[in-house]
């Protein structure tokens, strides 16, 4: 039985991944480099280690470590002016908070993933948010997930992860959840190879869909 459902954030809740791109665009403009959003898409999305791409096709004279601060300095200066929802997030939350136990599981920082939440207007429904700084190691791996069924107080087994990217379902299956994948227009060709469920959007993410799950699980 599906009693919890863990969100991720970025790209599935709030419409931030534009601000992403933009971000690295412009940490990266002082060194004469710049990324379209095909490659981002490949490279940072789809895919763990997009700076140290970056590093390396560019030949930076920073590493990656220095290229995310860099853009999370820019990242926190566009997030500061505004944020838009994902089509369908508060109504989905709000539609399954009655019945099921919300957290959001994401590898953003803590003070930038709640900046975001505030914007998107979706704080008030969710039990717990876990942020990078509460688990080890990053999606893929399943820390996340484990982290946010631990502090719904639930197993892995009874939480859905619902998810906008192939390493974000990864991480789903690899924590023992049931996984859907709900792709963006940025993700629509990503390997969601394992999802229990694809969606068109979060519109289509009901508790009938959550209760076919636990039955067909």
């Amino acid at each position: 039985m599906i009693h919890g459902v863990l969100f991720d954030l970025d790209g599935t809740l709030a419409d931030t991944e534009p601000l992403q791109w933009e971000a690295y665009r412009r940490a990266l403009a002082p060194f004469g480099a710049d990324v379209g959003i095909g490659e981002y898409r490949r490279h940072w999305i789809a895919v763990e280690g997009g700076a140290e791409y970056a590093c390396r096709t560019f030949g930076l004279p920073i590493d990656a470590a220095e290229l995310r601060r860099r853009k999370a300095d820019e990242y926190r200066r566009l997030i500061a002016a505004g944020v838009a929802p994902r089509p369908g997030a508060r109504a989905v939350l709000a539609r399954l908070a009655p019945r099921r136990r919300l957290a959001v599981a994401t590898n953003t920082v803590r003070a930038e993933a709640e900046i975001v939440l505030r914007h998107i207007g979706v704080r008030d429904l969710l039990h717990a948010v876990v942020a990078r700084e509460d688990y080890a190691a990053a999606k893929p791996a399943p820390d996340a997930y484990r982290a946010a069924a631990a502090a719904l107080g639930l197993a892995p087994a009874h939480c859905a992860v619902v998810e906008d990217t192939t390493r974000g379902v990864r991480a789903g299956i690899a924590a023992g959840c049931v996984v859907i994948a709900v792709p963006s227009e940025l993700t629509w060709d990503n390997d969601f190879t394992g999802a229990a469920r694809r969606l068109a959007g979060l519109d289509e993410l009901t508790d009938d869909v959550l209760q076919d799950l636990s039955a067909t699980g």
